[in-house]
Formats: C-alpha cells, structure tokens, sequence
C-alpha cells in the first residue's frame, strides 16, 4: 500500500520528504536507494579518462597536423576544375573565353567591356568568383601562354613562384 502511495506521490509532483527510500522494481527484485546519496565520479575513473584521451591525442594529432595546406591544395585544384567547366560553358555559348580584361568575373555578370557576349546565360556561369583556398584571387590570363586561357593560384605566400605549401597550382599543370 505505501509503495502505491509513494508512486502516486511521485506522479502528482510532490517532494518526498529528504530520509524517504524509494523502491526500484528490477527484475522482481526491489532495490532501494536513498534520495540524498550523491552520485559522482571518483577520482581514479576521472584519471583513466584523462589518460585514454591524452593517448588518442598522442596518436591522431600528429597525424592531422600538417594536413591542412595539403588539404587546402586539393581544394585549390577542384576550384580551379569547377571553374574551368565554367569557363568551358562560357564558351559553348558566346564562341570564346572571357578576355583577361574581362576576368573570371564575366562567369559572373554580364561583361560591359571588350567583346560583350550576345548568348550570356541568364544568372551566369558561377554564383559568385572564389577565391583560392588561402583568400587570394586566381590569376586569369587569356589568351594563355599555355592553351587558351591560363588558371593559377598562387599557393600559400600569394605570389608567383614558390616551393612547398607556397609553389603554385596551375591549370596546366594539374596531377
């Protein structure tokens, strides 16, 4: 009779009072428990974690730091494809590449100078001209000294030339 009592008490919101032991069904067994026993972590479970963690960061960290500026020029490379279909595309329609003067911002907007393109598609090429992976602008050159236009990106440093994390990604040149 108490045990209904107490689970009525329980589901109406009421506060049991502080010393009250309640019962837990389990498995036909009754567990009790009192209300004011504090749960928490001891000291030795707290410094296993500790430990399991500062081992994963041992093993993994090494091996993520140092990615990002590979990481950063593969970007650059699947940048520089997407707008080279753009640029394709472009030329599909309007018989030629953008001129240098006009720039990959013709992928963009409508151009106002040099040869202004009689088929330009309505809403562009691209939705907006991006950037390399470090923030700087590619360089667009047509006519190219490689093809007919030529697409780069200046790596890390921003500036033509380099080797490592600052060697240049080329339209060209792409592995």
């Amino acid at each position: 009779m108490e045990q209904k009592r107490d689970q009525k008490e329980i589901g109406t919101g009421r506060s049991l009072p502080q010393n009250r032991r309640l019962q837990f069904k389990l498995c036909g067994r009754a567990l009790q428990s009192p209300i004011n026993q504090q749960a928490g972590f001891t000291l030795i479970e707290i410094m296993v974690v500790i430990t399991i963690l500062a081992i994963l960061s041992v093993l993994v960290v090494p091996k993520l730091v140092g990615r990002t500026d590979e990481a950063r020029r593969v970007a650059a490379k699947v940048q520089i494809k997407n707008v080279e279909e753009a640029l394709q595309m472009y030329k599909l329609d309007n018989g030629v590449y953008p001129s240098t003067e006009q720039g990959l911002d013709a992928l963009v907007h409508l151009p106002t100078v040099g040869e202004v393109p009689k088929n330009w598609r309505e809403g562009g090429y691209l939705p907006k001209v991006p950037n390399d992976p470090w923030g700087n602008p590619f360089v667009y050159v047509s006519p190219g000294t490689h093809g007919d236009f030529d697409l780069a990106s200046y790596g890390a440093d921003g500036e033509g030339g380099g080797e490592g994390k600052s060697a240049d990604i080329e339209s060209w040149n792409l592995e």
